[in-house]
């Protein structure tokens, strides 16, 4: 009967334990590092990604917008188009 009470631990149920702990531990040295009023949030680590993606849309836009004035520019630029 014993033996029927006690199942073995699957290897999932193991990860997941050990990655909430690791977790849980990464979580407090971070607080007592920084302290618990500057620890980031899952928001504020989202808000900084949204920022950053913007920032490289507009270098994006603004490299192709000096492209397009180059070659707009440029003595022989319907041959430059049509190569492109």
């Amino acid at each position: 009967m014993a033996t029927e009470l006690l199942q073995p631990m699957n290897f999932a149920a193991v990860s997941r334990v050990l990655v909430s702990v690791a977790a849980e531990v990464a979580t407090g040295v971070q607080r007592a590092v920084v302290g618990p009023g500057n620890v980031r949030t899952a928001r504020e680590n989202a808000w900084d990604a949204i920022q950053a993606d913007r920032a490289r849309a507009a270098a994006r836009a603004e490299t192709a917008r000096a492209v397009a004035a180059l070659i707009s520019s440029h003595p022989n630029r319907k041959r430059l188009a049509s190569t492109h």
